[in-house]
């Protein structure tokens, strides 16, 4: 059937729907780059709670998802930025994802890295609540058995008055690690809190500290990942990591260009948009396995539109268009988020994320992509 999409000028298009999506098989495991997609939860649409009440998760689709990529060899970035974390998540509910997940990655066979925080703290602290919140969250994901993913904290940007406040928290939680961790530096784009991290809002002093951090202790850096949507700041930096710290893109606007690297090195990948392409971009890593950058970007370049339309402003929102996704392709059986953030975007902005990705041919069932399209049109008032 076609379908009348509306557009930004409130006009009605029409839209012929891919008949035969993109043919893409599991296989081997990845051999030139590690990549971990940051995954999404799904919500329980029929649990009665409200945007400020306790989380309601399905655990059963949450956790199939996560099957998902890892049968694709992708590896999952748990309860990070994509999976709600400080947006509808909380640390309770974070907590118990991150043990479940990490279980289910036990079972299956599957590589798990989870995000550390300190979203516990809800109001004014003090460096000492800070480091306490965040080794309290640490501990946790340790005794699960995944890696650790020490994420920026609001609570620490709120309460750090230079550098140097960084540097002795970051420099405290990295001598306790049991095992080389992933630093991750949210940019303000994700996170408008997260403004001046490091103890600066100049990038180039605020980058000059988190290079003391990692220099101080390499041997507890497994990597970095870069969220700030600047692909020549983040090679600039790669190029100045020390011997052996990995950089993980978190660039969901520059990422293939980023992964396939150049003379002087790559980026390996921990991406958002890596949980709708997941089949695809594995696709692509093989390929980029066996040395053909070439075919590597053919794969790849063309998802970048997709993704920049999801992230763009308020990026934090991108959220919305990854859930719409999921559910067109069939993961999940309901377009309903934690906190209700499924309205946070626009019918013309879901309108035409549905469209990008089906170009690409991501749906598995383009049919039943283009029954749910035609059910959340008409939700809207959008009548055939």
């Amino acid at each position: 059937m076609t379908l009348r999409l509306p557009d930004t000028n409130g006009a009605l298009r029409a839209y012929e729907p891919r008949a035969v999506p993109l043919a893409l098989t599991t296989g081997a495991p990845f051999t030139s780059r590690t990549v971990l997609s940051a995954a999404h939860v799904v919500a329980d649409p029929f649990e009665d709670v409200s945007p400020d009440s306790a989380t309601a998760v399905d655990w059963d689709a949450t956790l199939a998802f996560r099957r998902h990529l890892w049968s694709h060899g992708l590896g999952v970035a748990e309860a990070m930025d994509t999976a709600q974390r400080g947006m509808g998540l909380d640390w309770a509910g974070a907590a118990e994802l991150i043990r479940r997940s990490a279980a289910e990655a036990k079972a299956v066979g599957g590589r798990i890295a989870c995000g550390v925080g300190t979203d516990q703290l809800t109001g004014p602290t003090s460096l000492e609540e800070v480091r306490t919140a965040y080794e309290e969250q640490l501990a946790l994901v340790e005794e699960s058995g995944a890696q650790a993913i020490l994420m920026a904290s609001r609570a620490l940007a709120a309460t750090a008055k230079g550098p140097e406040d960084y540097l002795e928290v970051y420099g405290h939680l990295l001598r306790q690690a049991a095992e080389p961790v992933v630093l991750h530096w949210l940019g303000p784009m994700f996170d408008p809190a997260l403004e001046g991290y490091w103890g600066s809002g100049d990038l180039d002093a605020a980058t000059d500290v988190f290079l003391e951090v990692i220099a101080a202790h390499p041997d507890k850096v497994d990597g970095i990942k870069v969220s700030l949507l600047d692909a020549r700041r983040e090679v600039d930096l790669r190029r100045r990591l020390p011997q052996g710290v990995r950089c993980y893109t978190g660039d969901d606007f520059n990422y293939p260009e980023l992964i396939a690297g150049d003379e002087q090195g790559f980026s390996h990948a921990l991406l958002g948009i890596f949980d709708p392409l997941g089949p695809l971009a594995a696709e692509a890593v093989r390929v980029l396995d066996t040395g053909d950058v070439k075919g590597f970007r053919e794969l790849l370049d063309p998802t970048v539109e997709l993704s920049r339309h999801l992230f763009e402003t308020p990026t934090r929102f991108y959220k919305t268009g990854v859930v719409l996704l999921a559910w067109l392709a069939g993961h999940q059986e309901h377009f309903t988020m934690v906190g209700g953030l499924q309205s946070a975007r626009s019918l013309p902005h879901l309108a035409r994320a549905y469209e990008l990705a089906d170009t690409l041919g991501l749906f598995p069932d383009p049919e039943l992509a283009e029954a749910r399209m035609k059910t959340l049109l008409a939700l809207y008032g959008v009548t055939s």
